[in-house]
């Protein structure tokens, strides 16, 4: 069965990018264009009305009296040829005479209008020079076309001393100017086109440069094979991108730690149970052969015990695993009554205790230094006195849990503390944390062995006991619980009392500690 696919967004950085650069670009674009084409367009008008003042100009300074005193044009041939030239394209040139005497000139031509040069019927200025000078530019409709009309007034004298009107006029179709400011549009166009699929091929070609090292890291991921976990190689990655990469390669570093923990812990395990599975096979094969009843009694009873042993092993590694699982628990964490836990694991391996004829005992947190232990021998029923509605020790953990620790704690004092030794479990509290004490008068720990000892299948042969009597997870447990619950377990040496001094006989401290709950002080 395949896993389901992640849903992936619809959009890629590419899409990202491009919907949150292109609509800015275009808007830059498109007022950049629009400013260029109206300053374009006001040059292009400038330029053609500079070209039609020439004429214009020209014809005021052609102006002259001729023999019999009247006014004349005496065109320049550049003027004529330009007039003659100029004429299929929409161009005209008017130079007019109106007498003074008959009134000034209207925006009707009087009868006594002459006609020195051009086209008498040009379009007539809608309005007399003003203070901007003598030019008057407008545009009219001459001949079905579109066209530019700049108009000159001037006054004349003949040579009779008679005043005179004169207008001159030059008009050219809008074409040429229109056409010229179509295609400089038309450039501003292609030119942003080529700009905008310039960035669409930047931002792709960026994000496609950018991406490659991510590309090359998928690739290795997908080739390595599960038992081959190696940290990702961060060479070329963006310096964006690698936090990612440094937790992938973190998550890749504890997921490797956690095979490696589980593939020695399977290793251990099978070892560990595999030996009295073999040990029983062995006994089951001489019972078989045994004909002595008494004697196939007695190899019975000694697999009963291997299967005992075995049994409490496959609880420990259940345990341990659990304590060992790193996923929050299905139930929160409540208050707990550390004395009421210790007190409960006291009670239950009385009995262990008093088959091992040990004195096993238990001091109350409420109760004053004097001590009062509840020996295996009798146990009154007034020694544990009920509980306080309200919690003596209180802390924020889950109460299984912390008893299994402080009951592998007990039991690993009960195994190595010989016969007619003293075993005391105590509570208290002390700078805001709470502690729960196990004491024994058995043979200790060397000191540079207490760290190792916390480690799975790692027996504490104590430095004065015979051998190891366990599989070695009682600690490894009850520290695995006490970590689990915000706490850790330490271990000490104690005197033992009437030890004579210097006799270097020391017993051994086990210690819980955990925080108090919030809002208990000391």
């Amino acid at each position: 069965m395949h896993p389901p696919r992640p849903e992936r967004s619809p959009f890629g950085i590419r899409a990202r990018l491009l919907t949150l650069l292109l609509p800015g670009v275009l808007a830059l674009l498109a007022l950049d264009s629009w400013n260029d084409y109206r300053a374009l367009r006001a040059i292009v008008e400038d330029a053609y009305d500079q070209s039609m003042l020439e004429p214009v100009n020209a014809l005021s300074n052609s102006l002259s009296l001729a023999a019999d005193g009247s006014i004349r044009v005496n065109t320049p041939f550049s003027v004529q040829a330009m007039f003659e030239a100029t004429r299929p394209q929409h161009k005209y040139l008017y130079v007019g005479l109106t007498p003074l005497p008959d009134g000034p000139a209207g925006n009707t031509r009087s009868a006594s209008e002459i006609t020195l040069l051009g086209v008498p019927d040009l379009p007539r200025p809608p309005m007399q020079p003003g203070d901007n000078g003598p030019f008057v530019w407008y545009d009219a409709v001459y001949r079905d076309h579109p066209v530019r009309v700049v108009a000159l007034h001037r006054t004349a004298i003949d040579g009779h001393a008679r005043p005179y009107r004169v207008l001159i006029q030059a008009a050219e179709g809008t074409g040429p100017r229109l056409q010229a400011q179509a295609d400089s549009l038309r450039q501003e166009l292609l030119r942003d086109a080529r700009m905008v699929g310039l960035v669409v091929l930047l931002v792709w070609l960026g994000v496609t440069w950018s991406l490659h090292p991510l590309e090359r890291l998928r690739k290795s991921l997908l080739q390595s094979k599960g038992s081959d976990l190696k940290p990702l190689d961060t060479h070329g990655v963006p310096h964006e991108v690698a936090p990612l990469v440094d937790a992938v390669n973190q998550h890749i570093a504890s997921y490797r730690d956690l095979l490696d923990r589980q593939s020695q812990f399977l290793a251990d395990a099978s070892h560990q149970l595999r030996t009295p599975l073999a040990i029983m096979l062995t006994q089951a094969g001489v019972a078989l052969r045994e004909q002595d009843p008494e004697q196939v009694r007695e190899t019975l009873r000694a697999i009963v015990a291997q299967i005992s042993r075995s049994r409490r092993l496959c609880e420990q590694l259940l345990s341990l695993a659990h304590a060992s699982d790193t996923t929050s628990p299905a139930d929160a964490p409540g208050v707990v009554d550390l004395n009421t836990v210790a007190r409960d694991v006291v009670l239950q391996y009385l009995t262990l205790a008093h088959e091992k004829n040990q004195d096993l005992g238990w001091i109350d947190a409420r109760e004053a230094p004097a001590t009062t232990q509840v020996a295996a021998e009798g146990t009154p029923d007034d020694a544990f006195p009920p509980s306080s509605p309200a919690p003596v020790v209180p802390v924020l953990a889950t109460g299984p849990e912390l008893h299994e620790a402080i009951a592998n704690l007990v039991h690993n004092a009960i195994v190595y503390t010989p016969s007619g030794g003293h075993i005391t479990v105590m509570v208290s509290t002390r700078d805001g944390m709470a502690l729960a004490e196990v004491h024994d008068d058995g043979p200790g720990i060397a000191i540079a062995r207490r760290a190792e000892v916390f480690e799975r299948f790692r027996q504490a042969s104590r430095s004065a006991g015979k051998g190891p009597h366990g599989a070695g997870l009682g600690l490894s447990i009850a520290r695995a619980y006490a970590r689990r619950n915000g706490g850790d377990i330490e271990l000490a040496d104690i005197a033992v009392p009437g030890a004579g001094a210097g006799s270097g006989t020391t017993g051994l401290r086990a210690i819980l500690r955990l925080p108090l709950a919030p809002g208990r002080q000391d």
